[in-house]
């Protein structure tokens, strides 16, 4: 019988469904025997998704540091499940768990995302799939919204990577790409105000000074990296909501908490790299992983074209390319990017859910942030400001 009259025969057999079948042809790749995906399909059963409830509730991950067990691993984290509380928003869960709000909106379409509603279950897409570049310095994918650290281990010791969600340029206010080096280090700054912008204050009445002092009023917060991009910096926010957002004129932000401790680490001279990958691949354990998220969009490289140049990268330990099977697969993940790597051989549509890990809930609510109606007043402001009304 041949491979092609096993498959047909496999696919109208009881416990075949669309998943498997693709699972099917993604290993055999065209020269694997039936008998030998069999015989792994029973070392490897399929993921069993057990009901939320019914999950242990665990200790949240290290929201920011994570550890580089070998050199191939390129993918690190893992997803997680909480449970919303009666008035947690997306600002608050996002800040909490360490993501920007971007992140959860894509991770969970259709929930409410100011008010997800007491026990609804909410993704964390806190696995991500390191970016293509080298790994030292930092790393900023603007479109994945998040920056890496790479700091230098000592003799004998691991490395470890440090990632945060960060607010990047709106539309007309891109942030650029290319590598550039951190030349000063600032505390408290002043913000002296680019001509520019405040044109652009000025036209929407809300005109601004040409420098603001350090304090509350300030929108470069607390700490200033200063890139060899004239004008363009890495900094905080007296305006933590927006992380993870389009919402600066071009500038780097993070949220106060961790741009204070990035702060320490790095050094006049760190190298800074800025790339625009949407689409990334990696690999953990010996499993491949793909990460898709919505291009932003005015990217100047069309979508397909960034993925067909991904894809016609990837080569296994042989050298060999992804089949066209896995290809296929990969491009319909591009049909809802959701920002969460998912197992790309072992994928259905549980998989990710099924390993997803369910934590508590440690949301602490701050007097002194702004209320539930004050956040969403400014952050329709933020989209009204990048859709050009």
């Amino acid at each position: 019988m041949s491979l092609l009259e096993s498959l047909l025969l496999f696919r109208h057999s009881k416990i075949a469904r669309t998943s498997l079948l693709l699972s099917l042809l993604i290993v055999t790749s065209g020269c694997e025997t039936l008998d030998g995906f069999m015989a792994g399909l029973k070392k490897k059963p399929g993921s069993e998704v057990v009901a939320i409830e019914d999950r242990p509730v665990q200790e949240p991950i290290d929201a920011h540091t994570f550890t580089l067990f070998s050199a191939d691993q390129t993918v690190i984290g893992e997803p997680q499940i909480v449970l919303a509380g009666p008035e947690d928003t997306f600002s608050d869960l996002a800040r909490t768990y360490g993501l920007g709000y971007d992140e959860l909106l894509a991770a969970n379409p259709g929930i409410d995302p100011w008010l997800p509603g007491e026990g609804v279950p909410v993704l964390l897409p806190t696995q991500y799939v390191l970016p293509n570049a080298p790994p030292h310095g930092v790393v900023l994918n603007i479109a994945t919204k998040r920056l890496f650290y790479y700091p230098q281990p000592a003799d004998g010791e691991v490395q470890q990577v440090l990632t945060y969600p960060i607010g990047i340029g709106r539309v007309g206010w891109e942030t650029p790409l290319g590598e550039t080096t951190v030349v000063a280090k600032a505390k408290d700054p002043s913000w002296w105000v680019p001509a520019s912008v405040r044109k652009e204050h000025a036209e929407m009445g809300d005109p601004l000074p040409s420098v603001v002092p350090p304090g509350p009023d300030n929108p470069l917060g607390t700490r200033v990296l200063k890139l060899d991009m004239p004008g363009y910096l890495i900094h905080g926010t007296n305006q933590p909501y927006g992380v993870g957002m389009r919402v600066s004129h071009g500038c780097v932000r993070l949220y106060p908490e961790n741009i204070e401790f990035l702060y320490t680490l790095v050094e006049v001279g760190e190298v800074v790299t800025i790339m625009n990958e949407p689409y990334q691949i990696g690999r953990r354990d010996g499993l491949l992983y793909f990460e898709a998220h919505a291009p932003l969009e005015d990217d100047g490289v069309a979508a397909e074209d960034r993925l067909q140049a991904l894809l016609d990268a990837q080569q296994d330990a042989e050298g060999q390319g992804l089949n066209v099977h896995l290809r296929e697969h990969i491009v319909t993940l591009t049909e809802a990017p959701h920002g969460v790597p998912v197992s790309i051989v072992q994928y259905d549509a549980r998989e990710m859910m099924a390993r997803a890990r369910v934590v508590s809930n440690i949301v602490e609510r701050d007097p002194n942030e702004p209320t539930l109606s004050e956040v969403r007043e400014m952050m329709d402001e933020v989209e009204a400001e990048n859709d050009g009304s």
